[in-house]
């Protein structure tokens, strides 16, 4: 006889700074994925917007805010922009490597480089070798890293480059963090070309989506998400296929020519803590 799944208990954070647009708060509704159900309680989550750190899923639950918004792309019937089939070209010579969720100092090196660069003054700057390993090892369920390296003289993996930890459900690929490096003068856009493999490794797969977590309107640094077609969006009525017409608009506007865009907490998929309240 089985023991029955046991309700998980859910928390709410205190108030904190929204890291996403200035001048509001957030809270964040949690609960703590344990035991042999792990796997199948993330994924029943993440149909209803919840993303995963470590061992909690939690999702905004903000009392005033709904910019927070849970968007997947369609893997199978993804359609590349010419930019994109450019990317994919200029980057196709990276090899890609699955590895298990093992932290590494190489991992850890690039990702210290591209937080300074890219998000010096996010939550995750202050990120010790201890804390990485925590956001890798810790998990109990289903992920990995993949990472994507340049090849050496001989054609094989060589220098280090970029990396995803990534969850594999039965229903997609949750992009939980991924980090590249971004100063290397001969490869821009790594950072979306690891979204489009992840998109072309889930359509061979035939798993029907890719997870990128929370697009927010407004939010610059956030704007990329809308970039890949065809994307659905969580809404009260469920998901629901962004229209053409409406992603276009919503692409034109992403690519406007923009000031310096401000880092004001840790990126989309890794928080650095919760307190109950």
């Amino acid at each position: 006889m089985t023991a029955p799944i046991r309700f998980p208990r859910f928390f709410v954070t205190s108030p904190a700074p929204c890291p996403y647009l200035p001048g509001r708060t957030e809270r964040k509704v949690f609960t703590e994925l344990k035991g042999a159900n792990a796997d199948q309680l993330n994924e029943a989550l993440g149909r209803i917007g919840f993303r995963r750190s470590q061992t909690v899923a939690y999702r905004p639950s903000c009392l005033d805010c709904q910019a927070c918004v849970s968007v997947r792309v369609v893997a199978p019937e993804f359609a590349p922009s010419a930019t994109q089939r450019k990317n994919l070209r200029r980057n196709s010579d990276l090899i890609a490597v699955e590895c298990r969720p093992w932290a590494t100092d190489e991992q850890f090196e690039l990702l210290l480089k591209y937080l300074s660069a890219r998000h010096p003054e996010g939550g995750m700057a202050a990120m010790d070798e201890m804390d990485y390993a925590d956001m890798v090892e810790h998990t109990p369920v289903s992920s990995y890293v993949i990472e994507y390296r340049e090849p050496d003289e001989n054609g094989e993996p060589g220098r280090l480059v970029g990396a995803c930890l990534t969850d594999r459900q039965d229903d997609g690929l949750s992009m939980i963090y991924s980090f590249y490096d971004p100063d290397h003068k001969g490869r821009s856009g790594l950072g979306n070309y690891i979204i489009l493999d992840h998109i072309r490794r889930a359509a061979e797969e035939q798993i029907p989506y890719v997870y990128l977590g929370y697009w927010v309107e407004g939010s610059p640094r956030m704007q990329y998400k809308v970039r890949y077609r065809p994307l659905e969006k969580l809404g009260r009525d469920g998901w629901q296929r962004i229209t053409a017409e409406e992603q276009t608009g919503l692409i034109a506007n992403a690519t406007k020519p923009r000031g310096p865009v401000p880092s004001t907490g840790n990126k989309d998929g890794q928080q650095s803590h919760f307190e109950t309240s």
